[in-house]
């Protein structure tokens, strides 16, 4: 069974971070799979005008393709420059800063490339400075780019199109990212922040000199967490739209954990309480809430579980990650996007 979409551009480009032999057999074969699955993808969802995965995998797609020097067909890179113009990538409440950056990514490493021709080249690269501009806007106290783990990505267009060091925006969110290293615990995110903090982007690896790379890597242990001890106890709620569920509220509950329990503990120990059930996907980033309580997210119909400290605030980390404290409320919201 294939990687999904993102999956393969995810693994293409860390392949192509690490220097492999030229044109390798299986790495032909990898790109021949990934250029497949972007038509896959489209056709497969053609009547509703979006791809079956996300617009956020399907630009993966075109920025892996672009770092290994592969041509995309003009009709994809349109599909994603039409998408950016009437703001299709939204998801939940706003713009998923996430899905623009890459999509942005995308376009300047076709434009530096030279992989399009001058017409088109000219309106990616005014898509990318719209784009950046949005973000600048958008841009919120903490410093973040949307959230933690998008703000890596959406600082990478600031370094690609070398607008960093001019722009203020790019330096509160590499502050606000040195003071949040701590959500970034599994190897896709980890792989996501690493170029920011380096001041380098994805593009960068197109143009790596293999030859002068030097095998210096040597791997360390994370130093243990601190340890927590005690209890504490959690408000635990799940929503659903009221088309679906009459009654919107289906659980509300304390939850008593140990102290240094996760949200993840926590789902985990409502289940012994009887009255909850959930189920999790394993993907790059960590656990992904799939179902609960028997309501299942669906990519396919765009619904997903949204993890809420408030009644309007998302969390910023994972259910893995994310440790609630004493006296907390957290809602599980099936939404859509």
């Amino acid at each position: 069974e294939w990687p999904e979409t993102g999956r393969l551009a995810l693994y293409l480009l860390g392949l192509r971070a690490t220097c492999p032999p030229p044109e390798s057999g299986p790495q032909r074969s990898l790109v021949t799979w990934l250029k497949y699955y972007l038509e896959e993808d489209w056709t497969g969802s053609r009547r509703h005008g979006h791809p079956i995965t996300s617009y956020y995998q399907y630009g993966l797609g075109v920025l892996a393709l672009c770092v290994h020097r592969k041509r995309v067909r003009e009709e994809v890179i349109r599909r994603l420059l039409v998408a950016e113009h009437h703001s299709k990538f939204g998801h939940g409440v706003g713009n998923a800063t996430d899905t623009e950056a890459v999509v942005a990514l995308a376009f300047t490493c076709l434009e530096r490339e030279k992989l399009v021709g001058t017409r088109l080249a000219a309106e990616l690269q005014a898509a990318t400075h719209q784009v950046r501009r949005r973000m600048v806007e958008a841009q919120s106290e903490d410093g973040f780019f949307g959230n933690v783990y998008s703000t890596p990505w959406a600082m990478q267009i600031f370094v690609a199109t070398n607008t960093c060091r001019t722009e203020p925006a790019y330096d509160r969110a590499m502050a606000a990212l040195l003071e949040n290293l701590d959500a970034f615990t599994t190897t896709a995110t980890m792989a996501q922040v690493l170029p920011a903090l380096h001041g380098r982007s994805y593009l960068d690896i197109a143009s790596m000199s293999c030859e002068e790379e030097q095998d210096t890597l040597t791997p360390i242990g994370p130093a243990p967490p601190p340890e927590m001890r005690g209890n504490k106890t959690v408000r635990l709620v799940v929503e659903c739209p009221k088309l679906r569920c009459p009654q919107g509220r289906l659980y509300d509950q304390r939850v008593p954990t140990p102290a240094s329990a996760s949200l993840l503990d926590v789902l985990r120990e409502a289940t012994t309480q009887g009255n909850f059930t959930f189920e999790t996907q394993e993907t790059p980033q960590g656990p992904f809430l799939h179902r609960v309580l028997g309501l299942e997210a669906h990519q396919q119909k765009r619904s997903y579980w949204q993890l809420l400290t408030t009644s309007s605030t998302s969390l910023q980390m994972g259910v893995a990650e994310y440790q609630p404290h004493d006296g907390e409320t957290l809602t599980l919201r099936l939404s859509h996007w």
